[in-house]
């Protein structure tokens, strides 16, 4: 008889959807700087549809971070996905 393994879900920051944990990105917010998340403190997820519309990425981004330095996050984030892919 095969076993069930248990799979991690998660849910996002940006449509509250749960996913199962490997099919998000981790990312962390330190003094308003995103970064991808390093092992250490609080970090949040976006699934892979939420991280193609840059509109709602944007206002969950703000809100995780406490900032409104929109083109700062928006760069460093964009830059953050295509290095991961």
């Amino acid at each position: 008889m095969a076993k069930n393994f248990h799979k991690p879900t998660r849910m996002c920051v940006s449509c509250r959807e749960r996913v199962t944990q490997s099919n998000l990105l981790r990312l962390s917010c330190k003094n308003g700087r995103v970064s991808l998340f390093n092992g250490v403190g609080r970090s949040f997820y976006f699934c892979s549809s939420c991280q193609e519309d840059d509109k709602k990425l944007l206002k969950a981004l703000m809100r995780q971070c406490k900032s409104n330095k929109r083109d700062e996050l928006m760069n460093k984030l964009k830059e953050i996905i295509t290095d991961d892919r």
